[in-house]
């Protein structure tokens, strides 16, 4: 397909979709559901919180093995990986050939605490455990996109990567994702990245959503609640710090964000604590909005600090250094980024969505995609098809209701994706 016109684009979708190896992969989808169900109510019960995503790494590397995918491994950074390539084994492919790719994945980690992980419930078509939608499904979709080309017989035009990363979620912050692209053996292959990310199918996620996240920490003396009364307390000096950025006037275009999702600090109700942080996201589509937000929160906080330390010095008539002491450290940064609307993958996606009566809708959202997109990589973020809700919650549910169409979907994506010429 070297051109990636509409036009062009939708007659390459058309005549992929009449080719009968492609119909036997779209009848496998819809005929194997019990299938898919099963292997999605296994990695569901493989707890993989952040930065323990072993277990469920290696299953996944065993059923990319099974099925028949190339040289897999799990990379230095814990990501699985595994080749398909077009119409060769892996004897006759040289290592050291470059070839371009599409990257196709799905991240491994869950929100969740190992001990949150608990039997999954099954009921018809839905599924309940944490992590179910998110990324569950995502595992799920991509060994079924492996597995129905396997059984219809069917190979990509170039090679598709197939990857189970780490480091999505929270503090992970995109490392599996980040690993791939400063890995000189692949990132200078990938031409395309397909990220499977959640349930639904009518949404393209083309916009990367930025976020930066910081711990702040406050210091000081501590003491006894009753003879050291007077003392500078850091959770009140913290307090009055969130307390001024919560009443900043933040953006409605470009939207921007930020939110408290983790404070501690003390020992006891009778102690003056010596120490308290608190963990801080912030969100936008905007670098430079998100600069102005970090900008307003280090001054939030040095003012905190500097009214608590004058009062202080005022109190006993000394010149010394205050008492109170601040740090603020980053902790993750996400690069928003967005892909042009001329995008050949984006112009691909709609033609697919024509062909099959998709009604889709662009988005924005905070994904693996976010490392492509920032590096001039067309990305592009799906659903993986069904249902799903209470995402990031121990009562997380997906429904398995119309996963076919997603995967008939992500099928013809891939396959037309493969056959672009650079």
């Amino acid at each position: 397909m070297p051109k990636t016109n509409a036009i062009s684009a939708f007659q390459t979708i058309s005549q992929l979709a009449g080719q009968p190896a492609v119909h036997r992969a779209f009848q496998w989808f819809h005929l194997q559901e019990t299938q898919l169900r099963e292997w999605h109510r296994q990695v569901a019960a493989i707890a993989a919180p952040p930065f323990g995503e072993t277990a469920r790494a290696n299953w996944v590397a065993e059923k990319f093995a099974a099925l028949g995918l190339d040289d897999v491994t799990i990379d230095a950074c814990g990501n699985a990986l595994g080749w398909m390539r077009p119409g060769e084994s892996s004897t006759e492919h040289n290592a050291e050939e470059f070839r371009p790719c599409t990257l196709f994945s799905a991240h491994l980690d869950t929100v969740f605490p190992a001990e949150a992980i608990g039997e999954p419930v099954q009921d018809g078509s839905r599924l309940t455990i944490p992590g179910a939608s998110d990324n569950c499904a995502g595992i799920t979709a991509l060994l079924g996109i492996a597995a129905g080309m396997r059984a219809a017989g069917l190979k990509p035009a170039s090679d598709i990567l197939f990857v189970c990363n780490v480091g999505e979620e929270g503090e992970g912050n995109l490392r599996g994702m980040r690993h791939l692209f400063s890995d000189a053996n692949i990132a200078p292959r990938v031409r395309f990245a397909v990220i499977l990310d959640g349930a639904g199918t009518d949404t393209i996620v083309t916009q990367g959503l930025g976020s930066k996240r910081f711990r702040i920490t406050v210091t000081g003396p501590g003491g006894h609640s009753w003879t050291d009364a007077g003392t500078p307390n850091p959770i009140l000096v913290l307090a009055n710090a969130l307390a001024e950025i919560g009443g900043l006037a933040l953006p409605t275009s470009p939207r921007t964000t930020w939110n408290i999702g983790h404070i501690e600090g003390g020992t006891s109700i009778n102690a003056i604590p010596q120490q308290v942080e608190a963990r801080v996201d912030t969100r936008s589509t905007d670098a430079g909005v998100l600069a102005q937000l970090e900008d307003a929160m280090y001054e939030a906080v040095e003012i905190a600090v500097a009214m608590a330390n004058r009062a202080t010095k005022k109190a006993d008539g000394k010149s010394s250094v205050g008492p109170i002491q601040f740090s603020i450290e980053p902790i993750g940064e996400r690069p928003a980024a967005e892909l042009p609307d001329d995008a050949r993958i984006l112009t691909v996606l709609r033609a697919v969505d024509r062909h099959l009566q998709v009604q889709s809708h662009t988005g924005v959202a905070s994904t693996d995609a976010n490392i492509p997109l920032s590096l001039g990589v067309e990305a592009i973020g799906l659903g993986s098809g069904g249902s799903g809700g209470g995402i990031h919650s121990l009562q997380e549910w997906f429904d398995a209701t119309g996963r076919d169409l997603a995967l008939r979907r992500i099928l013809l994506l891939l396959l037309a994706l493969a056959q672009i010429e650079l």
